[in-house]
């Protein structure tokens, strides 16, 4: 091929091109939100919460101002189960591999539109055998009406961003990357704060299911007392009928806190990417974790900057200000450089030789004249979906400090919640005792027995459920104030393109 390495197709292209992209993206400017002006999540902050002496759980709890969240916060409750049951669900939950896959189809997307920076450059070789028609001028400079031609050449083309839809579009793309990022980032929290809430439910399930077992027993064996004494003529067949009815209404709550605590395990199966089938043989129980003394609780101006969904929205917010500069530079001219150099012979042995090269240089310019209206409310159509980014913006933020105000509300009344229930279970149980004494001594009732019975047995899942909320409140305010994923080396790393 004859192509001379001096030629100046490329030199006038690049030159072309360079003076071309000098001119500025048109669209606004994107910047990030401000933090909001708020100095707390509430009207009253709390500083610490009340303590329940000698219960499971009943620890005060501290609310550290500023204080950073740990990338495993989970750990604080110190439950070796609980940890190796969530590291097995983030490496196998499927809606996580789901959010990974679709960040890494994003990532690629922006990287394929990188290519617009750069002219395209193809290469093309042909031949063909052509007949003349007589009537015509001969092709070929032999004068032959049957002949053979090859052709090799090489085209580049070339769209200078001239006013910026190539940058806008990159821009686009990296705001999309982002918002799918921080949807994987919500997964994640989500995952991990759902795994721990679901190992506090079976831990709570189990203790309610093994407290309703030992009053099913203990009822069972007075069923068997108050039978014998209505055989002897101490009791009555009212107080057997009662005490019957007592058993079976005790029995009756069994049924669903076993189909709950099944249904619980089948949770937690699928949330570690198993079936139901294969459930974790790991059994959860609020005895053996701890209750995080020291809680963080971040500046509110740092929560837009943790929060997973608020990042979301504001790379969201991003796209649509790019949106914007798209649909202006669609209204605006566009440019195209082409050039080609080859050869072209009637030979394929004369195809590179001396003589038988072309060349070509070419420039294109094209503007929307009319369009129906098309183009213009595009425009306005990119404005007004960018108010709309704004206002789902301020929405998102507006519930990220409702969900951190709200849990921090829940911590307090769970410990005062706690303490009421600890303090109405012992007193319940000193009240049954003691009317089960004065029953058998006769200075009772069977029918107040009873109803301290009832009593002691509602006053027992009251505190186990007490117990519950406290730890699952706990891990809703590590999920609610983000979940540190920024101290995750897999997960924190922001220069994501290569």
């Amino acid at each position: 091929m004859n192509i001379n390495p001096k030629t100046r197709v490329p030199r006038a292209l690049t030159a072309l091109a360079l003076s071309l992209t000098a001119g500025c993206a048109v669209g606004p400017n994107f910047k990030t939100p401000a933090a909001p002006a708020v100095s707390d999540y509430g009207a009253h902050p709390a500083t610490t919460t009340a303590t329940a002496p000698d219960v499971a759980g009943g620890e005060a709890q501290r609310f550290v101002k500023g204080a950073d969240i740990t990338g495993d916060w989970w750990t604080l409750f110190h439950s070796a189960p609980l940890n190796e049951l969530i590291e097995h669900s983030l490496a196998q939950n499927p809606d996580l591999k789901a959010a990974q896959a679709a960040l890494t189809v994003a990532r690629e997307s922006v990287l394929a539109q990188r290519g617009a920076y750069f002219p395209s450059v193809t290469g093309g070789a042909s031949a063909t055998r052509q007949s003349q028609s007589p009537s015509l001028a001969p092709t070929p400079s032999s004068n032959a009406l049957l002949y053979n031609l090859f052709t090799a050449q090489v085209s580049v083309s070339y769209v200078p961003d001239v006013f910026g839809l190539n940058r806008r579009t990159m821009e686009s793309l990296r705001a999309e990357a982002e918002g799918v990022r921080f949807q994987m980032l919500a997964t994640y929290t989500t995952l991990t704060a759902n795994v721990v809430v679901a190992a506090i439910g079976e831990a709570s399930l189990e203790q309610q299911i093994d407290a309703t077992r030992q009053i099913i027993e203990m009822n069972s064996a007075i069923e068997k007392t108050v039978e014998y004494q209505f055989s002897k003529g101490y009791a009555s067949g009212l107080d057997v009928a009662a005490q019957q009815s007592l058993l079976a209404q005790v029995a009756a709550t069994l049924p669903p806190l076993v189909k709950q605590l099944a249904q619980q395990r089948d949770l937690l199966a699928v949330l570690a990417g198993r079936f139901p089938s294969e459930a974790p043989e790991a059994r959860f129980d609020l005895a053996t974790l701890s209750l995080p003394a020291d809680l963080p609780m971040s500046l509110p101006s740092a929560l837009v900057r943790q929060r997973p969904d608020v990042r979301q929205a504001e790379a969201n917010l991003h796209d649509a200000s790019a949106k914007i500069g798209i649909a202006v530079a669609n209204r605006l001219p566009n440019f195209l450089l082409t050039g080609n150099t080859g050869s072209t012979a009637l030979t394929f042995a004369e195809l590179f030789k001396s003589g038988t090269g072309f060349w070509g240089l070419g420039a294109e310019a094209t503007a929307p004249i009319f369009a129906g209206g098309t183009l213009l409310h595009q425009e306005r159509g990119a404005k007004a979906a960018y108010v709309q980014a704004a206002e789902q913006y301020r929405s998102t933020v507006l519930t990220a400090f409702q969900n951190v105000a709200d849990t921090l509300a829940a911590l307090e009344q769970d410990a005062e919640g706690l303490k009421a229930a600890a303090s109405a279970a012992a007193a319940a149980k000193v009240t049954m005792e003691l009317a089960e004494r004065q029953w058998h001594s006769g200075y009772a009732s069977f029918p107040a027995f009873i109803l301290a019975e009832q009593a002691y047995l509602q006053a027992r899942t009251s505190l186990v459920q007490a117990q519950a909320n406290r730890f699952s409140d706990t891990a809703a305010l590590f999920q609610a104030l983000g979940g540190g994923w920024w101290h995750r080396a897999d997960l924190a790393n922001e220069n994501h393109e290569n």
